[in-house]
């Protein structure tokens, strides 16, 4: 039986492995798949809207137009304002926001859930933001190897972000990096009035500057960055987020036993799926209160020609590479890319569900920012702990181009698990 669960094991993988086509900014996706996702791989539909990475797919308008920024404030009577993947096409006047994962609503409130064995959930808003300031009202989940995040993530991989570590309630972590590349001078620590970011409301703020970046906790500035203090005066240029992000919330597990010992020990150690938690709700769960989205001006000297979609004009993706246009930003099917925004639309009319497949919608493979990318896109920092490597390998000091042999491991190893659980399921039956 061993050897038979063995066999099906490594066939099952092999063929996971042959099915997907790897990308990064030195590999981009081949023209007839020519988009990367936010996990580094290559695909049509899905894989080129959010999260669609325009320096490692075939070519920068290989992903579709990003809807631009809207003002908003949300709650959560129910889900109405939000489709699941395989079901989002790209207007964002239908659905505000993606997600993937057992979401559910109470009180007003969204609950992100993270049932044993599984990644969790993963919630993204779907207008893009390019300067602002969003607030999220949020109480954390709890639990060694249990993360929660708030983020902003642009797809070139420019990211500002809070990150709940459940063994430690009494501070919630701050980062940014720019696009991917890794500097773990790049994190610090906040405390949390209260000392109990499960139990207790809080109201985390992200105030998004051309020239600055705050996190504020409950209206009391924990953290301020300064552009002028991101400039590399070795490669001329400052390494400061400047790109169109989307809010993303996520509830994942860092502590996930096929994780690196680096993800495992900042996060506290592997998660207890026997857990206080597990046994009365099933799930661990992270609680959502009330999203504000504030839009600030775009950056003087920006080339404006509409004001439904931010473009890039080319790979470097600084701060004068993003165009705002009329272009759309609805794909016609999941077969459709921003080389050929309309392809399928007719068939798609005809077919209340749209056909999918693997190379049409992206798997979440569990993490958040970079973590849950391909070796392009940055990692979270593991401040406050003596690990020296994150979820994809990463060392201190490494870079993009260190990272995406390793984070490919990781990405196998979430491959692995995830097979794992389906030969177990069907040796049981």
């Amino acid at each position: 039986m061993v050897r038979f669960v063995t066999s099906l094991l490594l066939a099952s993988l092999g063929a996971s492995a042959l099915a997907a086509t790897s990308c990064s900014t030195s590999s981009q996706c081949p023209k007839d798949k020519p988009c990367c996702s936010q996990y580094g791989e290559c695909g049509t539909g899905a894989y080129c809207l959010g999260g669609c990475d325009p320096q490692s797919s075939f070519t920068i308008d290989s992903c579709a137009p990003m809807p631009v920024c809207k003002d908003k404030k949300y709650t959560w009577d129910n889900l109405d304002n939000a489709a699941k993947q395989d079901k989002y096409l790209g207007n964002a006047s239908a659905a505000d926001w993606t997600y993937s994962g057992d979401p559910k609503t109470k009180d007003g409130n969204l609950i992100m859930t993270m049932p044993t064995k599984s990644v969790g959930t993963l919630f993204a808003n779907n207008h893009y933001i390019w300067y602002g300031k969003i607030s999220g009202k949020i109480k954390s989940s709890r639990g060694k190897g249990v993360v929660t995040a708030f983020i902003l993530l642009s797809d070139v991989k420019d990211e500002i972000d809070y990150e709940f570590v459940g063994a430690d309630l009494a501070a919630v972590q701050t980062n940014y990096y720019w696009q991917g590349v890794l500097d773990w001078h790049n994190s610090g620590n906040a405390t949390v009035d209260g000392g109990n970011t499960f139990d207790d409301w809080h109201t985390y703020e992200i105030d998004w500057q051309p020239d600055q970046v705050r996190w504020v906790v409950d209206g009391d500035v924990k953290r301020t960055l300064k552009k002028s203090e991101t400039w590399n005066a070795t490669a001329n240029r400052y390494q400061f987020p400047q790109t169109p992000a989307r809010l993303q919330m996520s509830l994942w597990p860092a502590g996930q036993a096929s994780n690196a010992k680096g993800t495992i020990d900042w996060a506290g150690g592997e998660i207890d799926w026997d857990s206080e938690d597990i046994k009365d709700l099933g799930y661990y769960s992270a609680t959502i209160g009330e999203i504000k989205v504030q839009c600030y001006n775009p950056p003087d000297g920006t080339s404006k020609n509409g004001d439904k979609s931010y473009v890039y004009t080319d790979k470097i993706a600084l701060n004068n590479s993003i165009a705002i246009t009329d272009n759309s930003t609805v794909l016609g099917s999941l077969g459709a890319t921003g080389l050929n925004m309309n392809l399928g639309a007719d068939d798609n009319k005809k077919n209340s569900s749209p056909s999918i497949n693997s190379d049409s919608v992206p798997t979440n493979q569990g993490g958040s920012g970079g973590m849950s990318g391909n070796g392009s896109g940055a990692t979270t920092t593991h401040s406050g702990s003596n690990a020296q490597s994150s979820g994809n390998g990463f060392t201190q000091g490494g870079d993009k181009a260190n990272g995406a042999s390793v984070y490919g491991e990781r990405i196998l190893s979430s491959s692995l698990f995830a097979v794992t659980v389906a030969v177990v399921v069907l040796v049981t039956l």
